[in-house]
């Protein structure tokens, strides 16, 4: 058997004083009846409330993980970001650096072209000043054929040293060349570099804009499930709360009338062939309760009341509530033909173990013995030992 809830063991206790005040006296039963029509609207009330919030706290979960993963994103691509970053400010010192000493050499290079074609103007003033000695005048000029000789190296030599500061200066305008070229390309690799850095630095501050964005929806989707889990914890507190005084009220109006002895009744006849173990409101059916089977109803009397035989049979099963465990005090009646009827949460006996009892006679009295909040009367019928809904044979 299914445990009772607190929400439903308020009202199988409400229901069971509302039978005794109504025999008790009339004002106190409407006075209660009013207040427990309420306190049912309110939870009625609080259990759409509280399926509302567990939806809302389903979708703040999807959503929250949704976020989370597109945040991880975000951050693995900022570190690509940073990577390449990091790569392009390395192109770039090695492009400053290379400048820098392409500057250096060029300074050095058109320093020796400067001098150089100094030497060259100074030369080439002496030449026009001095003239330069022909074949001739120096075959003509020459004192013998060694002096002759001579005079042919020290031509030579003149002509080489002014071909050499000729080439001297074609060479260094040539790396001078070479040098400005250099530069110019140095200068657009740094200017290239500069602006994919600037662009890489560009998507970087996207990307933490949107990790900084989707970090604050994260945040305001955590606070606002936060928020509704409170709600939720002060609901369910203020709804036991609000249970636990009505139980206190029923458990005192009860006690009034405990003294009172309890007669059996007239006996409950219904459509059936079973007789009601006990005259009062089926206040949980036969069925699926709460995600487990409840394997019979519940009848919401007062404590004491005498439980009848629903038929003539024999007593097989009689379990304290230290052996049925949940059942609480449980007996079970054998009527034949595979039949049987079974009674749990009695307060007491009233038959033992193999005596034949008949239709309508007293088994036991009503409890709240085992897994119970309220008293009422779990009654089973089944048919070769499976469960099966006692209304069809009442």
């Amino acid at each position: 058997m299914v445990k009772t809830r607190p929400a439903l063991a308020a009202l199988l206790a409400a229901a069971a004083a509302l039978l005794v005040l109504l025999a008790a006296g009339g004002a106190s039963a409407d006075d209660l009846e009013s207040k427990l029509d309420a306190k049912e609207a309110k939870l009625s009330e609080v259990r759409e409330r509280n399926g509302v919030l567990t939806t809302t706290i389903s979708h703040y979960k999807d959503r929250i993980d949704r976020l989370t993963g597109q945040v991880a994103a975000l951050r693995t691509r900022e570190a690509a970001v940073r990577e390449r970053l990091d790569a392009k400010q390395a192109q770039l010192d090695r492009a400053v650096a290379e400048l820098d000493g392409a500057k250096r050499h060029l300074a050095v290079v058109r320093a020796r072209l400067k001098r150089a074609l100094v030497t060259l103007r100074e030369r080439l003033v002496a030449i026009y000043e001095t003239g330069t000695p022909d074949v001739l005048s120096v075959i003509v000029g020459a004192n013998g054929y060694d002096d002759l000789i001579d005079r042919t190296e020290y031509l030579d030599r003149i002509r080489g040293m002014d071909e050499a500061v000729v080439g001297r200066v074609k060479d260094l305008r040539d790396e001078v060349k070479s040098t400005v070229a250099r530069l110019r390309g140095a200068k657009l690799r740094i200017e290239a570099a500069r602006d994919a850095i600037a662009a890489e630095e560009q998507a970087l501050a996207s990307a933490r804009a949107a990790v900084e964005e989707r970090q604050a929806a994260l945040v305001g989707a955590r606070s606002r499930r936060e928020a509704a889990l409170k709600r939720i914890e002060k609901t369910e507190t203020d709804l036991d709360g609000d249970v636990a005084t009505i139980q206190a009220e029923l458990a005192a109006r009860l006690g009034e009338s405990a003294s009172a002895p309890l007669p059996a009744g007239p006996i409950r006849y219904g459509s059936g062939q079973l007789i009601w173990p006990v005259d009062g409101p089926v206040v949980s059916g036969f069925g699926m309760r709460w995600g487990r089977m409840h394997e019979g109803i519940d009848i919401a009397v007062p404590a004491g009341t005498p439980i009848r035989a629903a038929a003539a049979g024999t007593v097989v099963l009689m379990q304290s509530e230290a052996e049925s465990g949940g059942y609480g005090n449980f007996t079970c009646l054998d009527h034949g033909g595979g039949l049987q009827t079974c009674y749990a949460h009695q307060s007491s006996f009233a038959v033992s173990a193999g005596q034949s009892v008949g239709q309508g006679d007293v088994i036991g009295y009503v409890g709240c013995t085992g897994h119970c909040f309220g008293d009422h009367l779990h009654f089973e019928v089944r048919v070769a030992g499976a469960p099966t809904d006692p209304l069809g044979y009442l």
